[in-house]
C-alpha cells in the first residue's frame, strides 16, 4: 500500500463533501443551515489550510458567522433567495472584492482593499455566496505557479512537496481539499485550466466575452476571462449561470443565453466528433507520461459512443506562440509601465513580471498589429477543424505538478524551455481563437499526481462544452478520489 504523502490525516466532515448544488439546495430546503455550514467550513479550513496554503486574507469567525445567520434568518421568513445563498466562497485574490484585502500577490498592494467588487464578484454576492477570505495566486497572476511574497506558496493538494498550479492555484487546492464546494478563476495562459489539471478538477474557460470583466481597457484585452471552477460539471454550469451575461461596463460582454446552463447539461454522447490535436505534430514537449495518460483517457469518449481521431491545424504553431508573448508582453507592460519607471517600485516586482515590461518596451505599434494578424490567422485556421469536429481535445499542461521549490521547469524531456510560460504552451491555442475551453480530469502518474485533458468547442460553444464534459464526467473514474491528507 502507498504511504500518505502527508505526515498526518484529518477526517473530512460530510458537510465539506457536498457540492456546490446539492449543498445550496438543502440549505434553502432547512436541511441544513447556512450556521452549520459556516461552522465546518471554518473548522476545516483550520485543519487544512495549514497543509497547503490555498485560503488567504480569511475573514473573522464573529462576522462570517453573523452573515450565516442572517442567510437563515431570510430563509426562514420567505424572502426570495439564489442559487449561492448561505454558501461559502472564497474570491481569486486577482479579483476586486469590496471592503477585503486584494493584493494581487504583490507588495506594491498589500494594504490594498478595494471600494467595489469585480462584475463576477458582485453577482456571486447577488446570489447569496458569503465571501469569507481570498485564495492564493503569483504574483500579479504572472506564471502557472501560485507562490508571492506577501501569502508563499500554494502546494498541491496531492502532494504537499509539488506546486498547486496557477495562476487559480489557490481555488483549485481549496476546491481539492474540499475546502470550497465550487470556486472562481481568471484564465490567459491556462490559468483556470492548469491548476484544475494539477488537483483533479475542472476549470472552464468560457469564450471570449462570455463573463463580463470591468478593466482599463475594455475593447483591446481580449487574452484574459473569469471563469468557474468546480468538483462537478453542475457545479461549473451553475456558476457560470451567475457570472454569465451582458455588462454595459464591459461593452463587448455577450448577451445572457435566456437559460441556466446547469439545466442544459444532459445530451446523448453517441457520435460526437472529437478531434485529438496531441502534440501538435511534435512541436509540444511532454514530460515522460503525460501524453499517454491523456491519450488513455480519450477511450472514456469512445466508450460512451463518441468519435475520435487525429486533427491536425494548418498553421505554425511557433508563430502562435509568437503572437502572444506578444499581446502579451504588451497587455502586461501597459499595465505596469507607471510603476516600473519608479525605481523603488521596480524593485518590488517579480523578475519574471519584469522580463514581460521590459520586453513590451522593445514591441512596435506594427509588431502588435502583426501579432494580432497572426491571431486572427490562427482563429481562421482553428475553427475551420469544427467544420470535421464537434469538439478538439489536447492535454492541459506539458509536465505533473512539479517539485515544490522550483518557480517554473527549465526543460521538458531534455527540451530547454526559453520563458517562465513557455511550459504552459499547450493552452495558448484556445486562448489566441477566444474558444471555450475546459481542463477534465485525465487520471494520475504512477506516483499519483493528476493529469488534465482540455476539451475545446467552438466559439460561443460553451453550452456544448459543458454538455460534453458531462457526458465525459459520467464515465470518468477519478473524480472520487481524495487527497491522501483525508482518512
Amino acid at each position: 500500500m502507498t504511504q500518505p504523502k502527508y505526515q498526518d490525516q484529518v477526517a473530512l466532515p460530510e458537510i465539506c463533501t457536498l457540492n456546490a448544488v446539492p449543498l445550496a439546495r438543502m440549505i434553502r430546503q432547512r436541511q441544513i443551515s447556512a450556521s452549520e455550514t459556516m461552522a465546518a467550513y471554518l473548522d476545516h479550513i483550520e485543519r487544512v489550510n495549514p497543509h497547503c496554503n490555498a485560503i488567504i486574507s480569511l475573514r473573522p469567525r464573529g462576522e462570517l458567522m453573523a452573515e450565516a445567520a442572517e442567510a437563515d434568518a431570510a430563509i426562514a421568513r420567505g424572502a426570495p433567495v439564489g442559487p449561492l445563498h448561505g454558501v461559502p466562497q472564497a474570491i481569486k485574490d486577482l479579483a476586486m472584492t469590496r471592503g477585503l484585502l486584494t493584493t494581487f500577490g504583490s507588495p506594491l498592494h498589500a494594504d490594498f482593499i478595494p471600494e467595489a467588487d469585480a462584475i463576477f464578484v458582485e453577482r456571486m454576492r447577488a446570489a447569496g455566496a458569503i465571501i469569507i477570505g481570498k485564495t492564493n495566486v503569483p504574483e500579479f497572476g504572472y506564471g502557472s505557479n501560485s507562490y508571492n511574497p506577501i501569502f508563499g506558496l500554494t502546494t498541491n493538494a496531492y502532494d504537499p512537496g509539488r506546486v498547486g498550479g496557477g495562476s487559480s492555484g489557490g481555488a483549485a487546492v481549496a476546491l481539492a481539499m474540499r475546502m470550497l464546494p465550487v470556486a472562481d478563476g481568471g484564465d490567459m495562459g491556462g490559468s483556470l485550466r492548469n491548476p484544475a489539471a494539477f488537483n483533479n478538477v475542472f476549470g472552464f474557460r468560457p469564450s471570449q466575452g462570455r463573463v463580463p470583466a470591468d478593466t482599463l481597457d475594455p475593447f483591446y484585452g481580449q487574452m484574459a476571462v473569469e471563469g468557474p471552477m468546480g468538483r462537478s460539471i453542475t457545479d461549473v454550469a451553475m456558476l457560470l449561470s451567475i457570472q454569465a451575461g451582458y455588462d454595459v461596463r464591459a461593452p463587448l460582454s455577450l448577451d445572457d443565453p435566456g437559460f441556466r446552463y446547469e439545466d442544459q447539461l444532459a445530451i446523448d454522447p453517441k457520435g460526437l466528433r472529437f478531434g485529438w490535436l496531441g502534440d501538435l505534430g511534435g512541436h509540444l514537449p511532454f514530460e515522460p507520461g503525460v501524453l499517454e495518460l491523456c491519450s488513455g483517457a480519450l477511450a472514456l469518449l469512445t466508450g460512451i459512443g463518441a468519435r475520435v481521431e487525429p486533427a491536425t491545424v494548418n498553421f505554425d504553431p511557433e508563430k502562435l506562440w509568437q503572437a502572444f508573448i506578444t499581446l502579451r508582453q504588451q497587455a502586461i507592460g501597459g499595465r505596469h509601465d507607471a510603476f516600473y519607471r519608479d525605481p523603488a517600485r521596480r524593485a518590488l516586482f517579480k523578475p519574471e513580471a519584469i522580463w514581460e515590461i521590459e520586453m513590451s518596451h522593445r514591441l512596435t505599434g506594427l509588431d502588435v498589429y502583426e501579432a494580432g494578424v497572426s491571431r486572427g490567422a490562427w482563429y481562421r485556421a482553428f475553427t475551420t477543424l469544427f467544420e470535421r469536429h464537434d469538439f478538439l481535445l489536447i492535454p492541459s499542461a506539458q509536465v505533473f505538478p512539479f517539485p515544490a521549490d522550483q518557480h517554473w521547469p527549465k526543460e521538458i524531456d531534455g527540451r530547454p524551455m526559453d520563458s517562465y510560460h513557455r511550459w504552459m504552451e499547450v493552452v495558448a491555442g484556445a486562448t489566441m481563437a477566444g474558444c471555450p475551453a475546459i481542463s477534465v480530469p485525465a487520471g494520475f502518474s504512477a506516483e499519483g499526481l493528476p493529469v488534465g485533458l482540455q476539451i475545446i468547442g467552438p466559439p460561443r460553444g460553451d453550452l456544448q462544452v459543458l454538455q460534453a464534459a458531462a457526458a465525459y464526467e459520467a464515465a470518468c473514474p477519478w473524480l472520487g478520489r481524495l487527497p491522501d491528507l483525508f482518512r
